[in-house]
């Protein structure tokens, strides 16, 4: 089958090339999905060049795919053959088909397309846990940085949503606009401008980002660091603590750290999309031969939101 495999130092420093690859060959509880869209996340172009672990020999990127099912689960779970989901495998999702565990995959309505639910997946299960790792949040002040990018759209829409007063960092105005229509009271380009304080941070630029934040939180705020988009290592002194907000404290996330399948929050999230309560914002739409393009916008950050490619 047709597949985005890595680029190779002869594929003239391309970080994708399409090519060929083993048709899958699905567990016993996963089912094959006939990819129809799928979506980029940040996470995998950091893999694609060399900065995060590609986890395994063979790795090919993919996590957040829909289309249809074309053989269903050999156990007798999930989805039946032909019904359209949208799923979250861990990886190999870029390709014609894909193996996926039935645990990581939601039934889509018919008023939720292929390119709405390719954006979801990894965006959208991260928002939901961040809320439940911040707890309530109705009627508490919330700071997110490095808001414009997938991540920050849905968090600053469920947030709002659920009540609190969210304040968004954004590079320039023009790439929060979009966060202020979904529900945020005010939009900073700079974490220096923000007042604060705040009883939760939701952290994921790092470098110089998260001391900043980590000042503006209220006495016994929280602050929730889930990345580190800058590529630029954090330093704390223990010391400003003292200066700062009083037992403030810093949680470190993990997504994949949960209660809740992934199929369970796509679930959730299909429904609030059904529903008109959850805007995924897609920042661009290609045909999939153009995946190596679309990276390049990415890593250029010219990509407001979730980037999608329609295999065609």
């Amino acid at each position: 089958m047709k597949a985005v495999l890595p680029g190779t130092p002869e594929d003239a420093g391309a970080p994708v090339v399409l090519g060929e690859a083993p048709e899958p060959a699905p567990a016993d509880d996963e089912l094959v999905l006939s990819v129809e869209a799928y979506s980029v996340n940040r996470g995998e172009t950091f893999q694609l060049d060399g900065q995060l672990d590609r986890t395994w020999p063979g790795w090919r990127p993919g996590k957040d795919v829909a289309g249809t099912v074309v053989r269903a689960a050999a156990d007798g779970s999930g989805p039946a053959a032909g019904v359209r989901v949208v799923a979250h495998p861990p990886a190999f999702g870029w390709a014609e088909r894909v193996a996926v565990p039935t645990t990581s995959v939601a039934e889509l309505p018919d008023s939720v397309d292929a390119v709405t639910a390719a954006a979801l997946p990894l965006a959208g299960i991260t928002a939901l846990r961040l809320l439940r790792a911040a707890g309530p949040v109705a009627g508490r002040r919330v700071l997110i940085t490095g808001a414009s990018g997938g991540v920050g759209h849905y968090v600053t829409e469920l947030a709002a949503s659920s009540g609190a007063a969210v304040t968004v960092v954004a590079a320039t105005p023009e790439r929060g606009a979009r966060l202020v229509e979904l529900g945020a009271e005010e939009l900073v380009t700079s974490v220096a401008d923000a007042a604060g304080p705040y009883d939760v941070v939701l952290e994921s630029v790092g470098g110089d980002s998260l001391p900043a934040a980590l000042g503006r939180l209220a006495p016994g705020g929280l602050l929730v660091w889930f990345g580190q988009a800058s590529r630029t290592p954090v330093t704390l002194d223990f010391f400003d603590f003292f200066k700062g907000p009083d037992q403030a404290r810093i949680a470190h996330f993990d997504y994949t750290a949960s209660d809740t399948t992934y199929g369970g929050d796509l679930a959730a999230l299909v429904r609030l999309v059904a529903a008109g309560r959850l805007h995924p914002e897609i920042g661009a739409v290609r045909d999939w031969s153009r995946t190596a393009d679309v990276i390049a916008a990415i890593r250029a950050r010219e990509v407001r939101g979730n980037a999608v490619l329609t295999l065609s």
